[in-house]
């Protein structure tokens, strides 16, 4: 099962948006059993601006992949890495 390759980079570029040095965003796929995982790297510093307060902001983007799932019958995962 492969993603769908906008996914990747729509999520990509909505990280990009949130966080102070989007240059240092990195999105990989990897398939993860029945679905598609999404790892995302960025700098440190920003790592609490894509979690979020209570983790909302990491929320709001599963939740997103999640209608993007039910479209497109493909299911996605998010995970953000810290280093």
């Amino acid at each position: 099962m492969a993603a769908v390759p906008e996914v990747r980079s729509e999520v990509e570029e909505l990280i990009r948006r949130l966080v102070d040095q989007p240059e240092k965003v990195k999105v990989a796929e990897f398939p993860s059993g029945d679905e598609i995982l999404l790892e995302v790297e960025v700098a440190p510093e920003d790592l609490g601006k894509v979690i979020g307060r209570q983790g909302r902001t990491v929320r709001a983007l599963r939740t997103l992949l999640e209608t993007r799932n039910a479209r497109e019958a493909i299911p996605y995962g998010l995970e953000i890495i810290e280093d």
